[in-house]
């Protein structure tokens, strides 16, 4: 076999050793030292590999933005903040019909903001949002549907660790890529609540409404949600005005996050102890998936398969959008048996060589930032689609009442909106890329 027929096996092999519950890090690890053993058959080389990489990795300045953004969720989350956010918005929303549902999108995408973690967002909403969407009457298929949603806002609204991650990966620019991330996170939102609104026009009684507040009411909730508000945009707005690098508007997200939980009497040395812990523990798995990653791709590397396939679809007569349309298929396709950040490691560094050669008609140095946001929508979906959407595990975890096979229908429509936003993203690249151009 050549160099590139072992590069091309490794593929199937790790696929199946992930089949068989073996840890993605684990699985990548393995394949990838035996790939650059056979690739290579020097075991010096491999141990320099194993040696530069490894510091270089860990020792990585951009990384640290991970650990802070994770420990910022952890203090969100302790600190009461999606009770808050979900308050405030039930009172401007709630008399609408099925506006509590859009409350819970809402305050999903608030907490998103300062969280950048998918399944923290659905977890602390779930708890929050699922007790009253029930004593509501709601269905409960709907209910879980519009969380386990809203859920993804927790990496489509910036910051987002996701992204951070295909900034590593693809080596783009995260300031940017999170300004260009912002106008599609605001399209999920708003295509969420819109969702919401036809099916509960179709099926009245799958959601309620409620009496509306007066605005005196309406502000007074609203109030507790200020603190919030501002985090974000002093984290946010420090990155796209430049004040803050985005490792140091992590580290001011963490000093504000935990300042406001503590005033909030919520956040105990205790709470402080297990959020540190929760954040490494999490943070430590990531750096693990990265090295893997970084040893698969160097095996890869080795075997010339990002090369030899990119030369391969740039001689080929093949339409550069055809391309693009099978890559985000087949991410909708990994998404319903994989999780995201797998899809992610495996096929960036494969696929942003031949995306970023490929004439879209925009500029070569916005092609990557284009597809980051697309791969960022396309892991989205994959947490949210049956069998093996995260999301919906953690959310039907929590509706004792509900069955899977319930959850499983809420969420369609809400799938159907997000490939709605994809295929729009996809024919109107300014979307996403317009807000880059103003900015930078």
């Amino acid at each position: 076999m050549t160099d590139f027929q072992i590069g091309l096996a490794s593929f199937p092999v790790l696929l199946l050793l992930i089949a068989l519950r073996i840890p993605l890090a684990a699985a990548m690890f393995i394949v990838g030292l035996g790939g650059l053993y056979l690739v290579t058959g020097n075991t010096r080389m491999i141990d320099s590999i194993l040696k530069s990489f490894t510091f270089g990795t860990l020792t990585n300045y951009s990384l640290s933005i991970i650990p802070l953004f994770l420990l910022m969720s952890e203090f969100a989350s302790r600190g009461g903040m999606s009770k808050t956010l979900f308050q405030a918005a039930e009172s401007w929303l709630g008399h609408r019909k099925g506006g509590l549902a859009m409350a819970a999108i809402g305050a999903s995408a608030g907490f998103g903001a300062i969280c950048g973690s998918s399944l923290a967002t659905a977890s602390a909403m779930g708890k929050v949002a699922l007790p009253e969407l029930q004593r509501a009457g709601y269905s409960g298929s709907l209910a879980t549907g519009v969380l386990a949603a809203g859920g993804t806002l927790g990496i489509l609204i910036p910051p987002s660790v996701v992204l951070v991650i295909y900034a590593i990966l693809a080596e783009e620019n995260i300031e940017k890529l999170f300004t260009a991330a912002f106008i599609p996170g605001v399209l999920a939102m708003l295509g969420y609540m819109l969702c919401v609104g036809i099916v509960t026009r179709i099926a009245p009684e799958a959601g309620t409404e409620r009496p509306r507040q007066p605005y005196g009411e309406r502000f007074r909730k609203l109030i507790p949600a200020v603190p919030v508000l501002l985090v974000f945009l002093l984290v946010i707005g420090g990155i796209y005005t430049g004040a803050f690098s985005p490792t140091a508007a992590a580290a001011v997200g963490v000093a504000a996050t935990a300042i406001i939980a503590r005033l909030k009497g919520q956040l105990s040395w205790q709470a402080t102890q297990e959020s540190l812990l929760g954040a490494t523990q999490t943070s430590a798995m990531i750096f693990f998936i990265i090295l893997s990653a970084g040893i698969y791709n160097a095996f890869l590397s080795s075997a010339l398969v990002p090369q030899t396939l990119a030369g391969y679809f740039l001689d080929a007569d093949i339409s550069p959008w055809l391309i693009l349309s099978a890559m985000l298929l087949l991410y909708l396709v990994l998404g319903t048996v994989m999780d995201s950040l797998a899809m992610i490691f495996l096929t960036v560094p494969i696929f942003v060589p031949i995306i970023t050669g490929l004439d879209f008609g925009i500029p070569p140095a916005e092609v990557g930032i284009w597809f980051g946001i697309l791969v960022l929508m396309s892991a989205e979906v994959g947490l949210i689609t049956p069998p093996i959407g995260l999301n919906l595990f953690v959310i039907n975890a929590m509706a004792k009442n509900v069955s899977m096979a319930e959850t499983y229908r809420g969420i369609l429509p809400f799938v159907v909106s997000d490939i709605i936003r994809i295929a729009l993203l996809v024919a109107f690249p300014i979307l996403s890329l317009g807000l880059v151009r103003v900015l930078f």
